[in-house]
């Protein structure tokens, strides 16, 4: 089969791979469509260490080729959804309720990191019982592919930012994982979102998907334009979707005494992310930091899908781009390099 792999760090390609087998418990799917994401890049240059030829993605849905014997609830043809972190479910750390840690500190993001990941004909899935959802016949691939990460991750940044019904919001950039943050944020009850973005075509998507005001950290300061929007109180609830050192203290700033920092970015780079001492009250102003890996699981998916099932939202409008798997490296050159005012990338099988 083919597969698109990091070759060696700084280095991809399409390459030709013995297609994966199942084990007992496991599935084989036929890919049909996935997502190029930031986090694959971040793999690219080295961000989880060197790995050579290992295949990349873990956003993808697409039809159920093989089980193992062992499987009940999935049979070949059924067209299904891969969470992007694929637990061990009877792993102690999902057993006490943090099944993104199975295995150890996000040990639950499999795909590629310890093993291939999504990015070719097959791919190979753990425990498919738990691991998979199937797809209602109304959820175009398309639109369902958003669950494995995107929604997944933007929703729990507003589950894990404890947002009252009426309570104010900031999500702190507005790339996929920030605007489904926004979507997230709206659809649990917030009053006020604020969406933080400079590139005017995501200022565009975030007011879609429920931004109520738009701070353009190019053009005003941040802290004092969301304390200027809250009566200076600050909001009940920030949500970090950037991953940067500066990015964290905004949101320690501009959230109240009582409040949530909610993180939900990537940090790359850097030994440390700092707390400015005086706005997070010298360790004593009861704001909360939550932070989290991607939920997976069957339930998880499940859920994710009746949303888009009942209409609620369409997470599609964010893709900017789609290419055939053929395209694959031109469609990665796009993505990784933020060309042609990409949002998010589209492949198709």
């Amino acid at each position: 089969m083919k597969a698109f792999v990091m070759k060696e760090i700084g280095n991809v390609g399409l390459l030709e791979k013995p297609m994966p087998r199942p084990g007992p418990l496991d599935a084989v799917i036929r890919t049909t469509a996935a997502l190029i994401c930031t986090s694959d890049s971040h793999t690219v240059k080295g961000g989880i260490g060197p790995r050579e030829n290992l295949t990349l993605g873990h956003e993808a849905v697409g039809t159920v080729h093989e089980v193992g014997p062992e499987v009940k609830s999935f049979r070949p043809g059924d067209r299904v959804l891969v969470g992007a972190i694929t637990p061990d479910w009877g792993d102690l750390a999902a057993q006490n309720g943090y099944p993104s840690q199975s295995g150890g500190p996000l040990g639950g993001f499999k795909f590629a990191n310890s093993k291939d990941g999504v990015f070719a004909e097959y791919f190979h899935v753990n425990e498919a019982d738990a691991n998979l959802a199937k797809i209602p016949d109304a959820v175009p691939d398309e639109i369902a592919v958003y669950c494995a990460d995107m929604l997944s991750t933007g929703f729990m940044g507003a589950e894990n930012g404890n947002i009252p019904m009426g309570g104010t919001v900031a999500v702190l950039a507005q790339g996929p994982v920030g605007l489904m943050g926004t979507a997230g944020a709206k659809l649990r009850g917030a009053g006020l979102v604020i969406g933080v973005e400079s590139v005017p075509e995501r200022q565009k998507l975030a007011r879609t998907y429920g931004a109520d005001e738009i701070v353009d950290f190019t053009r005003e300061n941040v802290v004092e334009r969301i304390l200027e929007l809250t009566q200076g109180q600050g909001v009940d609830t920030a949500i970090e979707a950037l991953g940067a050192d500066e990015t964290f203290q905004t949101a320690v700033k501009i959230t109240k005494p009582g409040g949530t920092i909610s993180n939900i970015g990537y940090y790359g780079e850097g030994e440390f992310v700092r707390i400015p001492r005086a706005e997070w009250g010298v360790g004593m102003a009861d704001k909360t930091i939550a932070t989290g890996l991607c939920p997976g699981g069957r339930l998880r998916m499940e859920r994710l899908l009746r949303i888009l099932e009942t209409g609620r939202l369409d997470p599609s409008k964010m893709t900017t781009h789609t290419f055939s798997f053929d395209d694959m490296e031109r469609a990665f050159e796009v993505s990784d390099r933020k060309l042609e005012n990409v949002v998010k990338v589209l492949i198709n099988f």
